[in-house]
């Protein structure tokens, strides 16, 4: 990490380092940039730094906005108006549902419990896929996990959703610590790594998730 004008500034391997987060997840969060806000880097000797107060203080309140958002309840208004057997695009089913357009984006990657399947899947002339789902899926899924009592953390008629989450991270990545597994739970779905490393054990107790 580089010291200059009295200012700390950190390439992507200090970032590592300083956060506890991984390469990919720091990969991540520049790639989507454009919907994120993420600091402009500086270039110093050819290398891309980010300023560490600046960076740290947008990383608070990005995971600050994005847990809100992902709440099905807190306050969010669901537009109920419209054709219920609509086919909506990513950003329209964010509107419907209240959330920030990129929130969809991500349930495609990590799906809250009850997400519904698409009902059309298109092909992205650069690649990649849009996944439509109609007005009505949309308006049974906030009900349903509304009625489940469901407010950014799990409903407790059930199991915690969030141990599902955790093993399949560390079946994806078997040979990555705790630690960096929660980092990378914490930053995808909000909480902190304590909490994280805490649902990793509970996890690993599972059956088909012990070591060895």
């Amino acid at each position: 990490m580089k010291t200059i004008g009295g200012r700390r500034l950190a390439n992507r391997e200090d970032l590592i380092e300083h956060t506890g987060y991984s390469r990919a997840t720091l990969s991540n969060l520049w790639r989507d940039r454009a919907a994120n806000g993420h600091p402009e880097p500086e270039t110093v000797d050819g290398v891309m730094h980010w300023d560490v107060d600046v960076w740290d203080e947008w990383f608070a309140e990005f995971n600050k906005q994005r847990r809100n958002q992902d709440r099905p309840q807190g306050g969010r208004v669901i537009d109920r108006s419209g054709d219920p057997d609509e086919e909506l695009t990513p950003a329209e089913q964010a509107r419907v549902l209240g959330l920030d357009g990129s929130a969809v984006r991500h349930y495609k990657k990590t799906p809250p419990p009850g997400w519904p399947d698409p009902v059309r899947i298109e092909p992205l002339p650069g690649g990649g896929e849009r996944e439509y789902r109609t007005r009505r899926q949309l308006w049974d899924w906030h009900d349903s996990t509304h009625r489940a009592g469901m407010s950014g953390r799990p409903a407790r008629t059930g199991p915690d959703p969030r141990i599902e989450q955790a093993a399949q991270a560390l079946a994806a990545q078997p040979g990555r610590k705790a630690g960096e597994v929660a980092a990378d739970l914490a930053a995808e779905h909000g909480g902190s790594v304590h909490t994280w490393k805490r649902i990793i054990t509970q996890a690993r107790k599972e059956p088909g998730q012990q070591d060895g």
